[in-house]
């Protein structure tokens, strides 16, 4: 009888310690009613294309989730507007060429950290709630992008557009980076000081305060850190289309936010983790793939989709909203 009984509790705390598993399973699920659909044709072929398109869910992702972390009512909202004006900004000081690439790259991270430090202007400075904050903060930089990229279309150099889309033994060379940048990034969460200190203002920033954290510093840090990463999928983005464009961020705004969600981190922040964001990020792709492959109208799909979303939230939710 006590075996019956601590099997349920054990999967529990299994869930607990482990959110990111439903993201996986929701992807693994919406993948096998995709070729189950098709009769298995083209399954490899929509996994690295999978693979390809959800690294850029988990670069912008990444930033978000350490947003999040730090509490309710933290989320950056500028997310799409610094992948335009980044994108447009990279790939003019690239100007095509193979030297340039790196300078380029510096170039889109170096707006990521002047959008960071602005939307945290707005934050602390004019006592504006992040979510307003940002937005606001994103029709400017929006603005900005327009002036200074209105008919721009430089193509990426030959080398960062091989790499944007190439592929080794199936596997794209941008899920490969994006899988080393996950590592670095899940070591700076979980095994650092400034990550734990982040986790600690998420669960309360009065006592983080007490106890010495320099809450405000590091809320800086963070936001910085989510606009960079914007700005190199801005970058890296535009080298996978082969230019940038105005509106080539717009689908990012609510998938950043969904893709860490889905994955097992907590909407009410202190607790995340990086896996999820690969599952989610997959999942959100495939149900899309799955949706089109029913022939589900434009409509339907928007809908069907939020409507899966808001189920994989719902059954995960509990396991990880909890708090000692």
């Amino acid at each position: 009888m006590s075996g019956a009984i601590s099997t349920p509790r054990a999967k529990r705390r299994t869930a607990q310690a482990r959110p990111w598993v439903f993201s996986f399973l929701g992807a693994g699920a919406v993948f096998l009613a995709t070729i189950a659909f098709t009769g298995g044709t083209g399954a490899g072929q929509i996994l690295s294309t999978a693979l390809t398109f959800a690294t850029m869910y988990v670069i912008v992702g990444l930033g978000q989730m350490f947003v999040i972390t730090t509490g309710p009512g933290n989320v950056d909202l500028s997310i799409p507007s610094t992948i335009a004006l980044a994108g447009a900004v990279s790939m003019t000081v690239m100007g095509g060429s193979d030297a340039m690439i790196l300078p380029g790259i510096l170039a889109a991270l170096g707006v990521g950290v002047a959008v960071g430090c602005f939307n945290f202007a707005l934050i602390r400075i004019l006592q504006i709630p992040p979510i307003i904050a940002t937005l606001s903060a994103s029709f400017l930089i929006q603005s900005v992008a327009i002036a200074y990229g209105r008919g721009l279309r430089v193509r990426p150099p030959a080398a960062f557009g091989e790499f944007a889309t190439g592929r080794v033994l199936g596997v794209p060379y941008l899920a490969i980076a994006t899988l080393v940048l996950c590592l670095a990034m899940g070591v700076l969460l979980h095994r650092t000081v400034y990550g734990r200190s982040i986790s600690a203002i998420g669960q309360n920033p009065r006592a983080a305060l007490l106890a010495g954290i320099p809450v405000e510093r590091l809320r800086w840090a963070t936001y910085v850190l989510s606009a960079v990463l914007a700005g190199l999928c801005g970058a890296v983005l535009a080298g996978f289309s082969g230019g940038s464009s105005l509106n080539m961020g717009e689908e990012y705004l609510l998938a950043s936010i969904a893709v860490v969600v889905v994955g097992g981190s907590s909407v009410s922040g202190g607790q995340s983790n990086v896996p999820g964001l690969w599952g989610a990020s997959i999942f959100l792709y495939l149900l899309v793939t799955m949706l089109n492959t029913f022939g589900v109208g434009a409509g339907l799909r928007l809908l069907l989709t939020g409507l899966i979303i808001i189920a994989i939230i719902t059954v995960a939710g509990g396991p990880r909203t909890g708090r000692n």
